[in-house]
Parts: structure tokens; C-alpha cells; sequence
């Protein structure tokens, strides 16, 4: 099409919604030309005569032409997405002597630029309020603590910053943890561009321990690139991550009654016997930091757009077996692809997959619940099963 570039945008919230498209979308399905061997076996082409002077002036029938970017589609069949990740190749940088030799100088620089920047921008809430500060510099003599900072309202606040190619592990949170105890700050921030899941499960544990205000803080990863930043007061560059309340029940509890009234979509009544223990997860929404109010408080769950379970997290990638759009209602979700796939599909299935409340499932060692807010930003919870005991 004579275009000379490409470009793919992979912004929090652009990967949500592709995410949700691909789920939720149908497409044609191409004829097979060889079914027994599927999609290797190539497609049925449409083709056309290709007219030349030469076949009209001898009289000759015309050749056919394959289009081969026109397949053949079978309207009696509908294709819809299979499963899929979302992953991201981190590319390799190569140092020489010389630049290993100052990797901690440059690192100490980029930090500089945070501060600069968070000093600039303060942090953005939940509700779109910030939290600022009057003073912002570095903090030596700590392993794990960058920087030191006051806010406007006069509190207290130490700062740990994950490297630019590094997760905010749990050991980092674990180390921050423990010097900013010693220090006794009101509040702990710790921003990173990405956060090992392990830590954010401490991070939420540290919250709920209630001795420091330990608080997850999202990196805008236009903080990488130096002439995006954007140096101005309504600048995007640092948000608050809420940390997600979700409660995991085992099935025949005694739990609310809308839980124990939500029947198996399945045809199974939630009390039947079944060879393993059987669980469900309900998303209660998030603990967050209400900047005006100075304190974490509970929110509900209606400014979740997207929320993913995996009943046997492996501890690397999770591998979705549930996927809910509670915020999309009649006219998105999976009720977009339902009303094109009416007679195959479940209504009542369908209806499950709008709420809070998971399906029955059967658990492994680890359960592992991702959830997409209204702004895009993600956040995930491990829950470990420990002897079938409800958590």
C-alpha cells in the first residue's frame, strides 16, 4: 500500500482493548481446499477470466486468474478467536567494558529524571486527584530506598524505583519494607514499569498490616524515551495501582446467600459432590489510596473493565480459563458475540460472565486473578489453596 511504516501502539490501554476485541470478535471462515489437513491445506481462491487480445482475436476461452487475497468464505460457519497471549520480547542490550563501567552512573542520572519528574507531576489517584509534593531528592546510605519527599500536606514519604529493565520483585518491596521501618515514614511509594506478582501480593499485605502506607505506583513508559517526556503539571507520567480484594470460596460453605443462591451454569447445583474440592472466586473490588482522605479505603467493583482467572497459575504467565467484562452491560462483552452466535450459546453462561463471581472450578496449588481497571492499568492476585481451606 506504499507505506513505509508500521507502528503498533502497546499502551496499557491499547492492549486491553485489543485484548477484549480479539475475545469477543467474529470472523469469516475461509474454504478449505484440503479439509482433512485444515488450514496447512491451503484455501478455495476466487477466481476470474483473464482477458488478453490475443484469446479474443483467436477466439480462445480465457485463462483464470487465482486471487489469492481473495478466499473463498463458507457463510453456513462462523470463525472465532482461540486462545492467544499477550506477551512481550525485551530486547537485549549489549554493553561494552567501558559502559558496564558506568551502568550505575546512568542509572543514578535516569533517577535523577524520575524525581524531577514526580516532583513535577505528583502522582495521579484514583479519581483523577494527585498527590504532591514540596520536596523531592535523593536519599543515600539505603540499599533499597531512592529518595525521600514531603507532600503537600505535610506528610512523610520514602521512594523505592525499580531499574528500567528490572520487575519490582518481592525482594525489592521486602527490602524497602524494612529500611522505610527503621526510617518510619507515613508513606511508602514504590514505582516501577512493571510489578512481579509476588510483590504486588506483599505489597497488598503491607497495606493491610496498616504500620507503613505502602503504596504500588504504575511508570508511564514514556519515562524510557527521552523526547516523550513531558515536563508539565497534567503530565500522565506516575498512577496509583489499587490493589484487588477478592475472596475465594470453597463451594457448600457457608457463605452470603447470593453466593450460595448463584447456581452452576453448567447444569450442577453448587452443593453437589464432585471428586475434587470445587472453588469460586468472587472480586469484591479494590483497596486503594484516597488521596483527599489520606488513607487506603475499600472500593467497589464497578470500574473494573476486565477481570481474568486462571484456576492453576504456573508462577510465570497466566493462562486465562475465565474471562469478565462487567463493565461492558447488553452491548459489549461476550453479549457482542453472542448475539451473533445465538443458537450456540448459553444465555444464561453468558449472563455469569458480566458479574464479580466466577464459575465453579476445580483448583491447583495456586489460583491467579488478573484484573483490568477503567483506566487500563493492571493489577493480579495469587491465592494459594492450602489443605482445600477456604482463604
Amino acid at each position: 500500500w506504499g507505506r513505509r511504516w508500521i507502528t503498533c501502539d502497546t499502551s496499557r490501554v491499547a492492549l486491553a482493548i485489543a485484548r477484549q476485541r480479539l475475545m469477543t470478535a467474529d470472523f469469516p471462515f475461509y474454504r478449505l481446499a484440503n479439509p482433512e489437513r485444515g488450514i496447512s491445506g491451503g484455501f478455495v481462491y476466487k477466481t476470474v477470466p483473464h482477458v488478453t487480445l490475443k484469446s479474443i482475436a483467436n477466439g480462445e476461452p480465457p485463462a483464470r486468474e487465482i486471487l489469492y487475497d481473495n478466499p473463498e468464505v463458507d457463510k453456513g460457519k462462523i470463525r472465532i478467536t482461540g486462545p492467544f497471549t499477550v506477551e512481550a520480547l525485551p530486547a537485549p542490550v549489549v554493553f561494552s567494558v567501558d559502559e558496564a563501567a558506568s551502568l550505575d552512573f546512568n542509572e543514578g542520572t535516569k533517577q535523577s529524571d524520575w524525581r524531577e519528574q514526580l516532583l513535577a507531576t505528583g502522582i495521579i489517584g484514583r479519581q483523577g486527584e494527585r498527590i504532591r509534593f514540596t520536596r523531592l531528592e535523593a536519599k543515600s546510605g539505603m540499599n533499597f530506598i531512592n529518595a525521600s519527599a514531603e507532600t503537600e500536606d505535610g506528610k512523610s514519604s520514602l521512594i523505592c524505583f525499580a531499574g528500567e529493565n528490572n520487575l519490582m520483585d518481592s525482594k525489592r518491596v521486602f527490602g524497602a519494607f524494612k529500611e522505610a521501618v527503621t526510617a518510619k515514614p507515613d508513606i511508602l511509594i514504590l514505582a516501577a514499569f512493571q510489578f512481579d506478582p509476588e510483590a504486588q501480593q506483599l505489597i497488598r499485605d503491607l497495606m493491610i498490616m496498616k504500620e507503613i502506607t505502602a503504596l504500588q505506583v504504575q511508570m508511564n513508559p514514556d519515562l524510557m524515551t527521552e523526547d516523550l517526556k513531558k515536563k508539565i503539571n497534567t503530565d500522565q507520567s506516575f498512577w496509583l495501582v489499587g490493589q484487588p480484594d477478592v475472596e475465594l470460596v470453597k463451594v457448600g460453605d457457608a457463605v452470603n446467600e447470593d453466593l450460595k443462591n448463584t447456581a452452576n451454569h453448567h447444569g450442577k447445583k453448587s452443593g453437589s459432590s464432585t471428586s475434587k474440592t470445587r472453588y469460586r472466586v468472587r472480586v469484591i473490588g479494590f483497596d486503594y489510596y484516597d488521596v483527599n482522605k489520606g488513607k487506603v479505603i475499600s472500593g467497589d467493583a464497578d470500574k473494573i473493565s476486565m477481570w481474568m482467572l486462571d484456576p492453576d497459575y504456573n508462577g510465570m504467565n497466566i493462562n486465562p480459563s475465565q474471562v469478565f467484562f462487567p463493565m461492558d452491560g447488553k452491548s459489549g462483552g461476550w453479549n457482542k458475540l453472542a448475539e451473533t452466535l445465538r443458537a450456540e450459546i448459553d444465555e444464561e453462561l453468558i449472563e455469569a460472565y458480566e458479574g464479580n463471581l466466577s464459575l465453579e472450578f476445580e483448583a491447583g496449588a495456586r489460583i491467579a486473578v488478573k484484573i483490568v481497571d477503567d483506566r487500563g492499568i493492571e493489577s493480579m492476585r495469587v491465592l494459594t489453596i492450602e489443605k482445600g481451606e477456604k482463604l
